[in-house]
């Protein structure tokens, strides 16, 4: 072939090769075949509506739309109809003949010229298709709105179709009659079709009704006490309305309805985006029961009121994916199962527009109802926390809603604390990881006027460093530092017994090299305190949270003591220390102060708790 020639064509492409694929492979779940006809059947009501409102059709009365879905367990057929547009036998062999052409993209590009075609859900021109996941040979009735004859073809899974002469009984419409295959029966059972209808079909804009086949003694018994059938579904959802035509028991109700939940969410945000994102939801902060309840939530992606996924996280952080909710987003880049999203800056400009959302929510509800706000505050701490060290842009949004919950069960924000602060320890913040355990520490700062955060949580250390870094600030645990709590004269280095007193808790503790200070805290502060550096502390527990080995142990961290110069315990001690420092009564007294002061700082080994019990039965026995 010279350079100048070349040679065209089209691709073709094997019935008896696409039908596997189309069986096994193109949609993630089986019963996702279901949602695809009922979609269509939807376009063809969205079909015949936007002909009505362009003229181009007139009804002769006032229409009631509607898709029925019917079981047949004895005949084995599943049959999905519709009084939509319907179509010609010509359309019939365009549109269902041909694989992944679609009448809805015809219909769109045909029309849009003279007004929008939104609603419409079908583009790739597959969806029929689906039915053969579960179904060996499928017809279709169908007759169109223009009046033209009715069409009855048939088809099986070679991909064999026939057009019948049989004339067609059906009025204006189409009935899709599945012949449902072995694997496929569970499909025939009402509770199943009634699931997946549920599911996916909750909130399509057409009525929908399921109807079983009855034999004649059920017809007898219906008529005897017959009641009008009950829609599946809800034609105009919530998010769908303007937020402020709705009420609090609407939005609750709605709640109960998608998620079974009883209980009352903790706050909604009601989205109504318009140009250019063009999508609406509701989402809904749920109440947390116990700590396994924040894992995960439930966020209902819909594509024009068609069930497609939950927790797209494309779509909604992995920070709020504890969130429950619906998205309705018409305009989202779907592949053709439509199970997945395509990457699409579009999808990211949603995700963020939630983020932005939620934040200015959880701002105005600090900002304006903050008593409310700060009763939940536990419940949403993690996630805001979590937030805030993932998505900085979230953070900048939402930092001054951040709260810090104080021993006393009150809340501050971080500025707010700062600004207290400010005078005694600037720049820092005093906080506790346990109040119960770490008890004595706390009470020796509150009864110093400083207030003392709880921060007890397991992200908490990440958002403290976090912090840190963004504030230019310092957080230190309450038994690190005892800088603020110092009395004027601060430490104390003239004390009679000092050396001796040293020696002696150096050889009770078993740690020569233990650092020993005195320092004036106070008459009612305790007569000695550990301290570990909050350095240390954070070494020591990161190296404790990554010890690979059950049996493998860390070092004692390096304890400094405190000895409280201004209590008179501690002043009594040293006077006899320098009179006889191997007094067995001031040795006793040593030991016990030394495990005091560690069950203050930490749970007591087995071997150190056994002889503090043994000791201190002694000291109340020579006592006596």
């Amino acid at each position: 072939m010279t350079e100048k020639e070349s040679r065209k064509g089209g691709i073709s492409v094997s019935t008896e090769n696409i039908f596997p694929v189309i069986k096994k492979w193109l949609y993630s779940e089986k019963e996702i075949f279901l949602r695809e006809l009922v979609s269509n059947a939807c376009d063809a009501v969205s079909k015949l509506k936007r002909l009505s409102s362009l003229g181009e059709y007139s009804p002769q009365e006032e229409e009631n739309y509607r898709i029925t879905v019917k079981a047949d367990k004895d005949e084995k057929t599943l049959t999905v109809s519709d009084n939509g547009v319907g179509m010609t036998s010509e359309e019939v062999e365009k549109y269902i003949c041909n694989i992944a052409l679609s009448g809805a993209a015809d219909f769109i590009e045909k029309y849009e010229g003279k007004d929008s075609a939104s609603g419409i859900i079908g583009h790739f021109g597959l969806g029929f298709y689906s039915a053969f996941m579960v179904a060996d040979s499928v017809e279709i009735v169908t007759k169109s709105y223009t009046g033209a004859p009715g069409t009855h073809w048939r088809i099986d899974d070679s991909g064999e179709y026939e057009i019948l002469d049989d004339a067609c009984e059906r009025g204006r419409g189409t009935d899709v009659i599945l012949h449902i295959n072995e694997e496929g029966e569970e499909y025939l059972d009402e509770f199943k079709c009634r699931e997946v209808l549920s599911k996916y079909c909750s909130f399509m804009p057409v009525e929908i009704f399921f109807e079983k086949a009855q034999d004649e003694t059920d017809d007898k018994k219906e008529d005897a006490d017959k009641k009008p059938p009950v829609p599946v579904n809800d034609t105009h959802p919530l998010w769908l309305k303007n937020p402020s035509d709705c009420t609090d028991e609407e939005y609750n109700d709605f709640y109960r309805k998608v998620f079974h939940d009883f209980r009352q969410p903790l706050f909604r945000i009601h989205i109504n985006a318009d140009y250019p994102l063009n999508f609406k939801g509701i989402l809904y902060f749920p109440p947390i029961r116990s700590e396994y309840d924040t894992l995960e939530g439930q966020v209902k992606l819909y594509y024009n009121q068609v069930f497609v996924a939950d927790n797209i996280k494309e779509v909604i952080p992995d920070y709020l994916l504890l969130l429950r909710g619906v998205l309705d987003c018409p305009e989202l880049p779907l592949n053709v199962s439509r199970s997945y999203l395509q990457n699409s800056g579009y999808v990211s400009k949603i995700s963020q527009h939630i983020t932005k959302k939620v934040a200015d929510k959880l701002v105005s509800l600090f900002t304006n109802e903050r008593k409310s706000y700060e009763g939940f505050w536990e419940d949403i701490k993690v996630f805001a926390r979590y937030g805030a060290i993932k998505d900085r842009k979230f953070y900048e949004k939402v930092k001054s809603a951040l709260l810090l919950k104080l021993t006393d069960d009150s809340f501050v924000n971080l500025d707010e604390y700062l600004e207290q602060a400010k005078e005694t320890h600037k720049d820092k913040v005093y906080y506790t990881s346990d109040k119960v355990l770490q008890a004595q520490y706390v009470k020796m700062f509150t009864d110093k006027g400083i207030k003392v955060v709880c921060l007890s949580g397991p992200l908490d250390m990440q958002y403290i460093s976090f912090l840190e870094s963004d504030m230019k600030i310092t957080f230190s645990r309450v038994d690190s530092d005892t800088a603020a709590l110092r009395e004027e004269g601060g430490q104390s280095d003239d004390i009679a017994g000092k050396e001796a007193i040293t020696k002696l808790f150096r050889d009770r503790s078993g740690k020569e090299d233990m650092s020993v200070r005195f320092e004036k805290l106070g008459e009612k502060a305790p007569a000695a305190v550990l301290n570990l550096s909050e350095s240390d502390r954070r070494f020591d527990d990161m190296m404790k949270f990554y010890s690979t080995s059950r049996n493998e142990t860390t070092d004692d961290p390096s304890y400094s003591l405190i000895l409280n110069s201004s209590s008179p315990l501690i002043t009594k001690l040293c006077d006899a220390a320098s009179k006889d420092a191997e007094n067995e009564k001031l040795v006793s007294a040593v030991k016990q102060i030394w495990y005091l002061s560690l069950l203050a700082q930490r749970r007591l080994t087995a071997d150190e708790l056994y002889c503090f019990i043994n000791d201190s039965f002694s000291s109340i026995e020579n006592s006596l």
